[in-house]
């Protein structure tokens, strides 16, 4: 978390003379982020846990998981106006990652030689998950409770059972889908700090998973939605 997965950030300081009565500089004082005082470490780990639903054709799936993520920020603040932050890349674990679909069912299906009926498979699919790929652009507000960012992300799904249901083959009979998808996708989370050095996390990620054809069939869940939520330690 957030699956998946990470926040950390450098000082910025700014340095501002005030001049004594007679125009010279009296001192400087040293005015620091309120965010960074909050984080001060470069690393950012905890859990994760999720909900999600498909869309479109895959309306009827749900997903969850749970794992942790850990992160770790890369540059100083960059500033760019509104769109100031810092660079972060994670990684995310999921031990246990499941699937919900309409139960296995028969339908109807019109091919060039008339209706046939088709054995469509369905049921819970239970997995695990990693992704070395997750790449932040981590906002610098200057908030003490509050953190945005941005996320892309991208790994690899393994399945005890050939995912997403598709017409069922014989048992021992090449078909269907694949136990190995991709999982891709991007978002935007906030962090909300409770103390200094610890915060809730929310993230809502678009998310794409295909097999890329390993399987001999590829429908994949084109698109779903994955709400995250974890807690942050900053070190």
């Amino acid at each position: 978390m957030v699956a998946v997965g990470l926040v950390a950030g450098t000082a910025a300081v700014g340095i501002a003379e005030t001049p004594e009565p007679g125009g010279s500089a009296a001192g400087t004082t040293i005015e620091v982020s309120s965010s960074d005082s909050h984080i001060s470490g470069k690393w950012e780990l905890g859990p994760t846990g999720n909900f999600g639903f498909g869309a479109g054709d895959r309306s009827g799936f749900y997903f969850s998981s749970v794992g942790f993520q850990v992160g770790r920020v890369l540059t100083p603040v960059i500033q760019a106006g509104p769109l100031s932050g810092r660079f972060e890349a994670g990684v995310d674990v999921v031990p246990f990652w499941q699937a919900y679909t309409p139960a296995a069912h028969n339908q109807t299906v019109n091919t060039p030689n008339g209706p046939v009926v088709q054995r469509i498979g369905g049921g819970n699919y239970t997995g695990a998950s990693v992704s070395p790929v997750v790449w932040r652009w981590d906002f610098a507000p200057h908030s003490q409770k509050y953190m945005p960012w941005a996320q892309a992300s991208a790994g690899v799904l393994y399945t005890m059972h050939k995912f997403p249901p598709t017409v069922e083959v014989p048992e021992g009979t090449p078909g269907g889908t694949s136990v190995f998808n991709f999982r891709s996708g991007g978002g935007f989370g906030l962090h909300y700090f409770t103390r200094p050095k610890r915060s809730v996390d929310f993230l809502v990620l678009a998310e794409h998973i295909s097999s890329a054809s390993l399987g001999d069939k590829n429908p994949g869940v084109n698109a779903s939605v994955q709400l995250f939520v974890g807690y942050t330690w900053w070190k």
